[in-house]
Formats: C-alpha cells, sequence, structure tokens
C-alpha cells in the first residue's frame, strides 16, 4: 500500500475530483431574445432560460405562465440576484379538492393531447435582492411537459380551461405555469457497523454498512444502481424492501414475480459496478487528502522546532504549544491513513469480486401497476429476502445514517430553524436516526412545524446511494405524474412530492437514489422514492409512494411482517 503508484493514482484522483463544471451567463447568447415567427404567447429567450433560476443547478425552461409580474432581463454581474425557490403547498382550498381536481386538469390536457410529465401544486419564494425582504407567489399548478412538445399558444388556451375549471370549482387566485420537463424512475463477509465521528473511515465506509440507503444493483445488470429502502422481519428472516424498477430492467416484461425453490435466483448484489469503482476511488481520495494534510503537518513542525528553541519566552511558549498539538495532529493523520489503507485493503479482499457482494435475492414483486385505489399511487415494489448472516453481526434495525455532510450543529439548524420548534428534533447518538413509526397521511398533509419564515413545512430526510443524506420540504398535496415509454404509451400516477430545501442545498435526489426511504425527522418511515422530475438527472422534484400506503400491501401478501426487527 506504500507503492508510488498507489500514491501518483490517489493524487490524480484527488485533482480530477476536486474540478467542476462552471456556468457563466455569458455563455447564453440572448442577441435574438425573441425567436423569429413566434407568437404573443411565446416568452422571450431571457425569460424562458432565467425564469426559474435558483430552483435548481439546472433550472428548468419556462414555456408559459399566467402570472401578470413583468420579467426584468437580467444584465451583468448582478445576473443571478432574482432567484426563484420551490415552496409546498398546505392548507389551501384547491387542496382540500385536489383529489378531483387534478384529474380533471389531467383530462383538459389529454383531450389537446398536451404531452405532459407531472401536475404539481407548488408556490416560489422568490428574492428580489438582499435588502427587501422575500416574496410568496400564488399557489400555482406547475404542469411540466416534454421539451419542444408545447407552444405559447397552446399553453395558453390550455391555461385558459384550467382557470375556467377552478372558477367553477369556486376558486380563484391561483396561476398556472409550463414548464420543460421529464419524469424518471431513478435506479460473504458480514456488512460494517456504522462508523462513529471519530472513526477515520466515516467519510468512506458507508456503502458497506448496515444502515439504511445500501447501494443495490440486480445481479444480472449490475451497472444500473438503486438505493435499498428498509428492512422488515418474518419469523426468522430477514427482508429488504427497494422499488422494481430498481432490480427489474425496463425491457422485462412488468409480471408479477415470485420466487421459485426449484428455479434460479435473482440474485442482489450490494454495490453495482459504478457504486464499487466509486467506493475504491472515494478511499484513495480521502487517503490522497490525508497525506497532503500531513506534508503540511510536517513542514510546520520543522518551522515550529526552530521557533521553540532558545531562551523561555512568551514567543517561544507559544511555539512548543503549538508544536506539541501539531505533532498531535501529524500523529492522528498517519493513523487514519494507515486505518484507510487498510480499509482499502481489506475490503479489495473481501468484496472485490461481484460473487462477493451477493446480499440476498428476490422473493416477490407484483407487476408495476398505477392508479391503484385510494389515492392512485404507484404499486412499484421488490422484497428481497436477505443473507442474514452478512447483517446481523452489526445490524441496528431501520436507522438513516446522517452523514458526515454536515455538522451536527447545522443540520439541527436546517431541519427546525426556529426555537419553539426543536423539540421535535433531536440529533441523534451516533448520527443514527431510528424510524419507529409511520407518518399518516393526516401528518403529510396538515404537519404542524415550521420553516425560517413562520410558515408550516415539513422537513424530511432521506440517505440514498448518490446524493447521500439530503434535507428536502415534503408537499401537503399529492401529485401527479406521467411517465413515457418507447412504446408510444404512458404510465399515470399519484405522487407524493419533495422540494429541495433551498436554493444552495442542491437536489433532494438523482439518478441511483430510487428505493430510499424518506423520513421526518421525528423518525418516522414517510415514503419510498420512486423518481423524479427535472431537466437534467437531477430532480427539481423527488416522488415517492407513502408509507401509510405501501406498508398495507406489503402486509397483506407477509402477513407477520415486523419493521423492527429483532433477533437472538
Amino acid at each position: 500500500m506504500n507503492s508510488s503508484a498507489f500514491r501518483q493514482e490517489c493524487i490524480a484522483l484527488a485533482r480530477q475530483n476536486s474540478q467542476g463544471p462552471t456556468l457563466s451567463p455569458s455563455n447564453v447568447d440572448f442577441s435574438d431574445p425573441i425567436p423569429s415567427g413566434s407568437s404573443p404567447f411565446d416568452v422571450s429567450r431571457a425569460e424562458a432560460t432565467f425564469y426559474y433560476a435558483g430552483i435548481s443547478s439546472s433550472p428548468p425552461k419556462l414555456v408559459f405562465r399566467t402570472s401578470k409580474d413583468p420579467f426584468v432581463i437580467p444584465k451583468g454581474p448582478e445576473a443571478y440576484r432574482c432567484l426563484k425557490q420551490l415552496c409546498p403547498v398546505y392548507n389551501h382550498e384547491l387542496g382540500d379538492k385536489w383529489e378531483d381536481v387534478c384529474p380533471k386538469v389531467r383530462d383538459i390536457l389529454d383531450k389537446q393531447q398536451a404531452r405532459f410529465s407531472t401536475i404539481d401544486l407548488v408556490c416560489f419564494r422568490t428574492v428580489l435582492d438582499e435588502q427587501m425582504p422575500a416574496t410568496l407567489s400564488p399557489t400555482t399548478i406547475w404542469i411540466g411537459v416534454l421539451p419542444d412538445s408545447l407552444t405559447g399558444k397552446d399553453a395558453s388556451n390550455l391555461a385558459k380551461a384550467i382557470l375556467a375549471l377552478l372558477e367553477d370549482e369556486g376558486i380563484t387566485a391561483v396561476d398556472v405555469e409550463f414548464r420543460e420537463s421529464v419524469f424518471r424512475r431513478s435506479g460473504s463477509r458480514e456488512l460494517y457497523e456504522p462508523a462513529s465521528d471519530l472513526d477515520a473511515t466515516r467519510h468512506v465506509i458507508d456503502p458497506l454498512t448496515t444502515a439504511l440507503g445500501l447501494p443495490i444493483a440486480a445481479a444480472k445488470t449490475p451497472h444500473f444502481q438503486g438505493t435499498m429502502s428498509f428492512y422488515f422481519q418474518v419469523a426468522n428472516d430477514l427482508y429488504g424492501v427497494t422499488a422494481r424498477h430498481v432490480l427489474f430492467p425496463a425491457d422485462e416484461d412488468n409480471l408479477d414475480y415470485t420466487y421459485n425453490p426449484s428455479g434460479p435466483r435473482k440474485e442482489v448484489l450490494l454495490m453495482g459496478t459504478k457504486a464499487w469503482d466509486h467506493y475504491l476511488k472515494s478511499v484513495q481520495i480521502k487517503i490522497r487528502i490525508l497525506a497532503t494534510t500531513a506534508e503540511i503537518q510536517e513542514e510546520s513542525i520543522e518551522r515550529l522546532k526552530g521557533s521553540a528553541e532558545g531562551n523561555t519566552t512568551p514567543a517561544t511558549e507559544k511555539a512548543r504549544r503549538e508544536l506539541r498539538q501539531t505533532q498531535e495532529l501529524l500523529e492522528g493523520t498517519n493513523s487514519a491513513i494507515n486505518e484507510l489503507r487498510e480499509l482499502y485493503e481489506q475490503t479489495k479482499k473481501d468484496f472485490g469480486k461481484p460473487s462477493q457482494r451477493v446480499i440476498g435475492h428476490i422473493v416477490w414483486s407484483p407487476a408495476i401497476t398505477v392508479g391503484t385505489a385510494p389515492h392512485g399511487f404507484t404499486k412499484d415494489i421488490c422484497i428481497i429476502e436477505l443473507d442474514k448472516a452478512r447483517f446481523l453481526p452489526n445490524f441496528k434495525g431501520n436507522v438513516i445514517d446522517l452523514g458526515t455532510e454536515m455538522e451536527a450543529g447545522e443540520f439541527v439548524h436546517k431541519m427546525y430553524s426556529r426555537r419553539e420548534a426543536q423539540l421535535g428534533f433531536k440529533y441523534p447518538a451516533g448520527r443514527l436516526l431510528q424510524l419507529r413509526h409511520i407518518l399518516t397521511e393526516d401528518c403529510m398533509r396538515h404537519p404542524n412545524t415550521r420553516d425560517h419564515d413562520g410558515k408550516n413545512c415539513l422537513y424530511v430526510i432521506k440517505h440514498g446511494f448518490t446524493t447521500l443524506t439530503t434535507i428536502g420540504r415534503a408537499t401537503g398535496i399529492f401529485s401527479y405524474a406521467r411517465e413515457y415509454f418507447a412504446n408510444q404509451t404512458h404510465r399515470d400516477s399519484a405522487e407524493w412530492a419533495i422540494l429541495p430545501y433551498d436554493n444552495d442545498s442542491g437536489a433532494f435526489s438523482k439518478g441511483g437514489d430510487s428505493g430510499s426511504m424518506i423520513a421526518s425527522g421525528t423518525g418516522e418511515f414517510g415514503g419510498l422514492l420512486t423518481g423524479g422530475c427535472g431537466k437534467t438527472d437531477s430532480s427539481d422534484i423527488t416522488y415517492a409512494t407513502p408509507m401509510f400506503w405501501l406498508w398495507p400491501i406489503i402486509k397483506a401478501q407477509y402477513p407477520g411482517a415486523n419493521l423492527y426487527p429483532g433477533f437472538n
């Protein structure tokens, strides 16, 4: 492990990891702001590009909006100052009628053959500048349509029909907006115990621990990644749950599957090809970062040795104290490097071959169905019988590791920023949030917690393969999604929508996070992540199937299922 080749590989990976894409307003050409041949209903190129700035790293393109507030073309260094943030809607008169109104909105879109992808109910918080308070838009029916599939004129006609529908329902002061968006489904040694905050491996070992959020893949399709959602126990057996589309290829027939003991097994891997390669690289990068730190500490020690020599003076005493502290830091850094090198070698030996990463096999997965009563959610479930021997030595049950991406104090502040609400969340010992109950539909629709501005808000947490631990804002009104397939068919479903935390937090989920459990800060099972919509692989909005609806389906198949596994 001390080889020069390994050291150089770590250096190269660390440098590669530190580089990222850049975006500049100068890359966008607005010399022809209004496309030739456009109608009065088409928005300018600048408005289409910048209207949703702030919503995500790659905001969607505006097609049409009914709101009348003027759009100011961004210019110069202040181009990105007017930023929008997606906000959930609770306790609105339209929310009480949404389950009836939303299908009617869908019918209007279908009648005009609009190729829509999602229908969400949101509002927008806009920050004009640092000196003025943020403004909150009216409640908005936010409709995603496939790229280049809808003109401004057609969108205007659809919006008029939708507003007329709302007027018939006695609902006013609601906006309708169309943006381009695509709905996507996201995809023999025992495992380790979750690492403590003092463990040198804590930043990299997560994919090999028993905490929720394990990266998984089907043995036959190791290139397609997903996440395991939660565990349950039946008698003396341990099971895991994920979304069916994570482990069944899209081109495979959508048929019910039940394992036949006399037939071949559909084996499940801990980490597919991409996840395994990413894990190895992450360890190497961390080693190189620590090696650079050690070099700097060694240089500091040599400098401090010179300053610490001579007669005792305040300056020499300070240098001697700093010398001792730096020597202790160097000892800790070298110890961490050794631990990571040992982990790298041991895990390559124990998990390097795909056959060594088999953790179980699929035993039940009903065909994906949509529009299932009540609510019309997607039934996208896959049950895995796990190799219990690989889990039990370090098994902690259904716990979410809150990760090392945020310090504990920052995490608490993000979850409940208002002092009077902080009793609802307590940062757990060892970062492990124990899940104990199922979030009810009423709590989803009417949360009793508030955000920074004192507005009702349900903050939720998930830990997935791609984006690790993230915090988001759950909506109180279920959305409607349409997924299109290559054979010109589509599939509609109701979805529990999760919005990004704020403008700076990044996406709540990305491809590969499918299957993750979304939980409340008080440790309640919220929902199984099934997909998202957006311009790129990042999701402007994440979608999930609520656990209050999903768990009874699993219980019907496994009557003795228990969400709180305990083995002797």
